[in-house]
């Protein structure tokens, strides 16, 4: 565990992240009703507060349960944020789809799958580079040119523990039938049953990993340090402060982000693309490039792989179950030709970074790639008028999967394919033996 440097910086940290959640939760509870925008940014701060508050305690929380339930735990709740203000726009999806008996075109249903699709690449396209560049500038600061972290990352790249293969494995997994969903006209629950199974049996293979002791830094650490009873009242406090934020900030912080759109004249299907995952996924994004900065880059870039399976499996799969609750019916969620493009560039995007971590290392140079690309699609959702938008987003999708068959070609496929095996069927002391 990290040592605590200054107690009293955490502990305003702590005070900080519950202070910004203040404001959207008054005017929800008193029914207040102010300017849009103004609404939109309290209520975007709310999660953002709430969304660290909840990453702390996940975080703690693992000393004190069993590895396969903290597992299952952390991988739920770092992301809850982000399902909470998707589950809004599906549900409103399914409700709208019953009143227009199912006829279109529909106002929520693109939304959800716009959400659903920027926190996926924003979390590969910035995140995973984030880490990677941070942590291989650190290394070089702090080791010198030819120097090597205590994770066996250089100044060249980031190289993740070999366990990961598990990850990785069940990430190839969901990125091969994640290319068959732009071919639909709509999500259905037999995408939720396979994407949710393949989260599932990733669930259960992580729960046969020996339990280690968690890295903590910051006020996870300030707070693991506190005795036992303290520990835990402070983490469950944490934890239904946050949820019950959260709870209370989704739904009109979502609706804000649409009147915005509409009021400003801004397209509400981008605004919901990159202002909502920015907000929900800040908190990780941010740890994970603190680990970098303490030279443990490896265990950030790791902590996003996995929240990445997450994402394009739960979150994806829970969609369409959503769906079908709120309109009753077993009809799937509705597709149109941009969240079929959206849904290209991110399968596509998965790919390609499957792809560079078949030997489970990422360089400097592969960040950078990964990083320009992101940057292109965001030009070309954000900047480019609509006419060139839609060539521009296939062409970023054709590029990012014309990039992963070089990648595989160079060398890398023979690995992929080990790397599957081992990470479905090797135990975790076979894995840890190659480190």
């Amino acid at each position: 565990m990290e040592p605590i440097l200054n107690r009293g910086r955490q502990v305003s940290y702590i005070a900080i992240a519950a202070v910004v959640t203040l404001p959207g939760v008054l005017i929800r509870l008193t029914g207040s009703h102010p300017p849009e925008i103004l609404g939109a940014a309290l209520f975007g701060l709310a999660i953002v507060g709430a969304a660290f508050m909840l990453s702390w305690a996940a975080e703690v929380v693992q000393l004190d349960i069993s590895a396969g339930l903290a597992i299952a735990l952390l991988a739920l709740i770092a992301v809850l944020p982000e399902y909470a203000v998707d589950f809004v726009f599906t549900f409103k999806a399914g409700a709208e789809y019953t009143d227009l008996g199912g006829i279109g075109p529909f106002h929520w249903a693109p939304l959800a799958l716009a959400n659903m699709t920027g926190g996926n690449q924003l979390l590969i396209g910035v995140g995973w580079p984030l880490v990677v560049l941070v942590g291989t500038w650190k290394i070089r600061q702090f080791f010198g040119a030819d120097g090597k972290a205590k994770d066996g990352s250089t100044r060249a790249g980031i190289a993740l523990e070999p366990t990961q293969a598990v990850d990785i494995a069940y990430l190839t997994l969901a990125a091969v039938y994640g290319l068959t969903l732009p071919f639909r006209n709509s999500l259905t629950l037999i995408d939720a049953a396979v994407l949710v199974a393949i989260y599932v049996a990733y669930l259960i293979r992580l729960s046969k990993a020996p339990a280690e002791e968690p890295h903590l830094v910051g006020p996870s650490a300030l707070i693991a340090g506190l005795q036992q009873r303290q520990r835990r009242l402070v983490n469950v406090a944490m934890f239904i402060f946050a949820a019950g934020v959260i709870l209370l900030s989704a739904e009109p912080f979502a609706e804000a982000l649409v009147h915005v759109g509409e009021e400003f004249g801004i397209s509400t299907f981008l605004l919901v693309k990159w202002l909502a995952p920015i907000a929900s996924e800040s908190p990780e994004l941010l740890v994970a490039g603190l680990f970098a900065w303490r030279l443990a880059p490896s265990v950030g870039l790791g902590a996003l792989v996995s929240s990445k399976v997450n994402q394009w499996t739960l979150l994806v799969g829970t969609l369409p179950i959503v769906f079908a609750i709120s309109s009753g019916t077993l009809h799937g969620l509705p597709l149109d030709v941009l969240q079929r493009d959206e849904l290209l560039v991110t399968a596509a995007q998965t790919v390609f970074a499957v792809a560079i971590m078949a030997n489970l290392h990422m360089s400097r140079g592969e960040a950078w790639v990964m990083l320009t690309l992101f940057v292109a699609q965001f030009a070309s959702s954000g900047i480019l008028p609509e006419t060139y938008a839609a060539p521009g987003r296939l062409a970023v999708g054709i590029v990012f999967l014309i990039a992963a068959g070089w990648v595989l070609r160079r060398g890398h496929l023979r690995g992929l394919k080990h790397l599957i095996v081992s990470g479905l069927t090797d135990s975790y002391d076979e894995m840890a033996s190659r480190d």
